[in-house]
């Protein structure tokens, strides 16, 4: 009898601990399927995506900037014109090259089977083809809103990657420092003219434009109200910056950005820029063209463009 109690107890003993088991099982499986899923609203259409990707691949530097900021890892990234600042992307050994920002790789990213792309405006016309790949997002800053776009960007960033907290923080932060330039702008009158320089050739920019942001949200006065909004800015002479005659230039020199060609200042300074307010009062202002023309609408690049142009109001 003791025998045969002892044996019950056993099978019992194994069938309980089969169960647990299974049961166990059951549950790693449960939570290794239950990724949470969002669906992601942008300006080419609806996309399901995972939350807290684990390979992402980037074609935007101001998202890449902002994920750098927020300690988020990237996968991919286009290496040919990396900006300066964000370097350690260029490290081909850790993050896989995925072309460059006209011409993706498409190749490289099918075989990195990644979980998330991200774009903006320099891809989108290759949107297709990425999101056969995998779930992709378009992410620009709309230069007509620029920092309720930005903003927008940011926060959606943070729910993506359960960064949430931290994009409240860096926005803050962000918002503060624009108050004090607006502080600055609003005890003075001098008004601004904003060119890209690029291979000789010069190009105006006013509000609502790519670095409208200066007129738009930090409230810098414009030289010329009228300037045509164009991706490329409006095409100018240097007779039309005399006539205009800025108290302050900013410039953006995109040759110092993508590497070639000769220095803006070297062309610009001549002897008609020199008889304006900007040159007599020592205002020209050569802003970062990493920050201003190959990462805008970054965390990291956003409040280093604050500061510059406070810089200029000291």
């Amino acid at each position: 009898m003791k025998k045969l109690l002892l044996l019950a107890f056993a099978l019992m003993m194994v069938a309980f601990l089969a169960a647990c088991g299974s049961s166990g099982a059951e549950e790693t499986s449960a939570a290794e399927g239950s990724t949470e899923k969002m669906t992601v609203t942008h300006e080419l259409g609806e996309t399901e995506i995972s939350k807290n990707p684990k390979k992402v691949v980037v074609f935007d530097y101001g998202v890449l900037d902002s994920l750098d900021q927020l300690g988020v890892e990237v996968a991919g990234v286009p290496q040919e014109t990396v900006p300066a600042y964000l370097e350690k992307y260029s490290d081909k050994e850790k993050y896989e090259n995925v072309g460059t920002l006209k011409e993706a790789d498409f190749e490289a990213i099918n075989a990195m089977e990644p979980d998330l792309i991200i774009i903006s405006g320099r891809q989108a016309e290759m949107y297709e083809e990425f999101a056969s790949i995998a779930p992709t997002i378009h992410m620009a800053v709309d230069t007509n809103n620029y920092m309720d776009s930005f903003t927008d960007n940011m926060t959606l960033l943070g729910e993506i990657f359960g960064k949430e907290d931290q994009v409240k923080e860096e926005l803050a932060s962000i918002n503060t420092e624009i108050e004090g330039v607006k502080e600055a702008v609003s005890k003075t009158d001098e008004k601004a003219l904003i060119l890209l320089a690029n291979e000789g050739k010069i190009s105006a920019y006013g509000p609502a434009s790519r670095f409208g942001i200066i007129h738009d949200v930090f409230g810098v006065p414009a030289a010329d109200e009228g300037i045509e909004v164009s991706t490329h800015g409006q095409s100018i002479t240097f007779e039309y910056i005399l006539d205009k005659n800025p108290d302050i230039l900013f410039v953006v020199d995109r040759n110092a950005a993508v590497g070639g060609g000769a220095s803006a200042k070297d062309s610009l300074e001549n002897a008609l820029v020199q008889k304006t307010n900007a040159y007599k009062n020592g205002k020209i202002i050569y802003l970062d063209p990493d920050y201003w023309y190959m990462s805008g609408g970054g965390l990291q690049s956003v409040s280093a463009m604050v500061k510059e142009i406070q810089s200029a109001f000291e």
